[in-house]
């Protein structure tokens, strides 16, 4: 996949991560997981919040991992749920370049499936976006007018408050059985106000860590047993 340079980031316009603000307790979940939050559990102390592992399995064995494109799902209060098809691609190339990162010397990332593979579906949940402000360019493009002049029209930035929520789903390659699902969440920081670059670099390096954290928590739990 072409990559993205990560100084394309500034030119998203008006997006905003933020966890749910919600007063009652409750887990807001955004469907990711399908039905498997029926049967999430408390996860350890410095862990994912609540996590399920399927019974039996032998989760020391998967070595190697592949990984899905990040998924972004909207918060039920985000101001603007429109996104443009570029912006959105330049979110999940920076996710997964972090992840990349957070993999390096740790785990092979691979491409094919195989009886140690582990394949990894991850979603940031609670995005919420402030509608964009558009100011003297015309939304058509016209022939020949550079991309970088269309955004120049827009404002907006990213205004860190509490933290993003993520879900997490790991499948084994050759069944494609469903191992183990989490939910997790930032509860403190990103509190600083800071550009739209430099807040999605440490939300999204922060969630590759916890991703990376939460494959060493599941590999150790089945082997202290």
């Amino acid at each position: 996949m072409k990559r993205t340079a990560m100084t394309a980031l500034a030119l998203i316009m008006g997006l905003t991560l933020l966890v749910s603000t919600a007063l009652s307790g409750e887990p807001k979940y955004s469907g990711f997981l399908g039905d498997y939050y029926k049967v999430l559990q408390p996860g350890p102390e410095g862990g994912a919040k609540e996590r399920w592992l399927k019974p039996g399995v032998d989760f020391s064995k998967y070595n190697k991992f592949m990984i899905h494109s990040v998924v972004f799902f909207f918060a039920d209060d985000s101001e603007y749920k429109g996104i443009d098809p570029e912006e959105m691609q330049e979110l999940s190339e920076s996710f997964n370049k972090a992840i990349k990162t957070a993999f390096k010397d740790k785990y092979p990332m691979v491409t094919e499936p195989g009886p140690d593979v582990a394949r990894i579906r991850f979603a940031i949940t609670g995005v919420k976006q402030t509608k964009p402000i558009i100011s003297g360019i015309s939304s058509v493009v016209p022939v020949g007018l550079a991309i970088s002049a269309i955004k120049k029209g827009t404002k907006g930035s990213w205004t860190g408050s509490g933290a993003t929520s993520a879900e997490v789903m790991a499948l084994d390659t050759m069944s494609n059985d469903v191992i183990a699902v989490a939910v997790d969440e930032r509860t403190a920081g990103f509190s600083e106000r800071m550009g739209k670059w430099q807040s999605a670099e440490l939300a999204f390096k922060f969630w590759a860590e916890r991703l990376v954290k939460f494959i060493d928590d599941t590999k150790a739990a089945r082997a202290g047993r």
